[in-house]
């Protein structure tokens, strides 16, 4: 496909989509206090940042409550208690795993709830199960997006396939997301074109989700952006699992459009992911994120060589050498 717009383009059809809360949540156990929380949403919109998504609904039965913080499991009232009626043009999202949402009884009708996009994630080998979820969740009035995870894994024609099926559905976006952080700038424009045509055909925009194990997540952020992708998933300072994601304060930096801007984020930058740091919460490039990304693998491993504060790096590339190749 044909570049979508240059550098100083203002596309409409960009949505930016915060996702400190769901991925950051990953490496405190999602025990944020609800100043933060609502310190962010007002950040969020301030900088006209267009969703937050503000974690998991994940299942009760699955999970302990009592293992992790309130945003992973995303109760309607306790989102409603930061957001009110949300009388705002900021979005609110959550992410339900396919086989860890209890989505018949907890993804309650649209009309009774502040959340306005339910995002499934889903390996590619469980599309039926994906799709039960995308129309059980249109049919109650959200907005939808399908993440095929760990795309880096899988075959073209599988994509193909799976976007194909997707296609039919009333999902409203697929989302490329670089689960491994593996991908370089052409295999995700590669990829783009790929998602893209096949959004064009049914009338679907796009997403990218990208991990920064190479340093590679906003440059294929925007990458994926010039092929026609439409939405851009970041988060304040990177905070994510592991190496962490596209920063939104890049993204809001590149991003032409005059509705975004950047210094409310840099606020919250300031008064709160330094002290999360200080605190001993991990996120951040680093050599063996740098590893499995290189070596297309989960971040397991590296993420337990950060916990123990391991330097042997050659010591753990050799150890991952022998669990890929075992």
């Amino acid at each position: 496909m044909a570049q979508k717009g240059d550098l100083l383009s203002v596309r409409q059809d960009i949505r930016v989509v915060d996702a400190t809360i769901r991925d950051g949540g990953l490496c405190n156990d999602f025990r944020f206090d609800d100043k933060f929380i609502k310190d962010l949403y007002n950040a969020n919109v301030k900088a006209g940042v267009d969703y937050m998504e503000f974690g998991y609904k994940a299942s009760k039965e699955i999970f302990n409550e009592e293992d992790f913080g309130k945003w992973k499991f995303c109760n309607d009232a306790d989102i409603r208690k930061i957001v009110g009626d949300n009388k705002t043009p900021l979005k609110i999202a959550v992410m339900a795993d396919v086989g860890r949402t209890d989505f018949k009884k907890d993804i309650i009708a649209k009309k009774d709830s502040p959340i306005d996009l339910i995002r499934i994630a889903t390996y590619i080998n469980a599309i039926p199960a994906a799709v039960e979820m995308i129309e059980d969740a249109a049919k109650k009035g959200y907005e939808t997006t399908i993440n095929i995870m760990a795309v880096s894994k899988a075959r073209t024609e599988d994509i193909t396939a799976a976007l194909e099926t997707l296609g039919q559905t009333p999902v409203n976006a697929f989302y490329i997301v670089d689960s491994y952080g593996a991908l370089y700038p052409e295999e995700s424009r590669r990829l783009a074109d790929l998602y893209c045509s096949i959004a064009d055909k049914y009338g679907k925009s796009v997403g990218i989700h990208a991990h920064n194990n190479q340093q590679l997540a906003f440059a294929n952020t925007i990458e994926a952006m010039t092929q026609g992708v439409s939405y851009l998933d970041a988060t304040v300072d990177g905070m994510g699992r592991g190496a962490g994601n596209c920063a939104l304060e890049l993204l809001l930096g590149f991003l032409k459009n005059p509705k975004y801007q950047v210094a409310p984020i840099l606020k919250i930058i300031e008064e709160y992911t330094h002290k999360f740091k200080a605190e001993g919460v991990k996120w951040g490039y680093d050599i063996p994120y740098l590893l499995t990304g290189q070596y297309n693998t989960h971040p397991r491993p590296a993420i337990q060589f950060v916990k123990e504060d391991r330097q042997d790096y050659y010591k753990f590339s050799n150890e991952l050498y022998d669990i890929i190749n075992s």
